[in-house]
């Protein structure tokens, strides 16, 4: 791509070279680890260039040793932000854990009502409950808004007879059934 710059000298032309948009990659927390390792040896630099990534990365990395080391080796990032008001959504997660013992469903408009009383009660002003808000603290919490099911029905105590009764029904049907059209 070129192109035209006026100057006092006449038109001067300026070309551009095109940066090639790289895909960015997500790396496990293993992979994470041995280039730390690396670069404990050799170097920020020779790290990254072992490695094939930046070395603002293995900086970064190196910031984050700690807790890749108490992760699991699969994970590939930290994502996700820390709650805004912790002790309203430990106050929330354990009215929640409260219901839920009782055998009590919550569904999350009343999970929000909840923590928007809570809040209130909190003076929290600036917090509104949304459904995104909800969501993320659902997840943060490993909380899912599926119901108890019960496992199965109980049998009747005359199963047994009823089962017979039916099937000398069906059978009584099969055969008027069949022998209809003889008669």
């Amino acid at each position: 791509m070129t192109a035209l710059l006026a100057g006092r000298g006449g038109i001067i032309g300026v070309s551009y070279l095109k940066m090639a948009t790289e895909r960015r990659l997500a790396y496990d927390a293993e992979f994470k680890l041995k280039a730390i390792d690396y670069e404990k040896e050799y170097g920020n630099r020779s790290s990254a260039r072992e490695f094939s990534i930046n070395e603002s990365m293995v900086r970064r990395w190196r910031k984050q040793e700690d807790k890749l080391h108490l992760t699991r080796k699969t994970k590939k990032s930290f994502r996700g932000r820390k709650a805004r008001w912790p002790g309203l959504e430990d106050r929330l997660h354990r009215w929640i854990s409260e219901q839920r013992a009782a055998g009590r469903s919550l569904s999350t408009v009343a999970i929000r009502i909840q923590a928007k009383a809570i809040a209130n009660e909190l003076h929290i002003q600036e917090f509104q409950a949304g459904p995104s808000w909800c969501f993320r603290f659902m997840k943060r919490r490993q909380l899912s808004s599926r119901t108890r099911i019960t496992v199965s029905q109980q049998l009747p105590a005359d199963n047994e007879e009823k089962l017979a009764t039916f099937r000398s029904y069906c059978k009584s049907k099969i055969s008027e059934k069949i022998y209809s059209h003889i008669a």
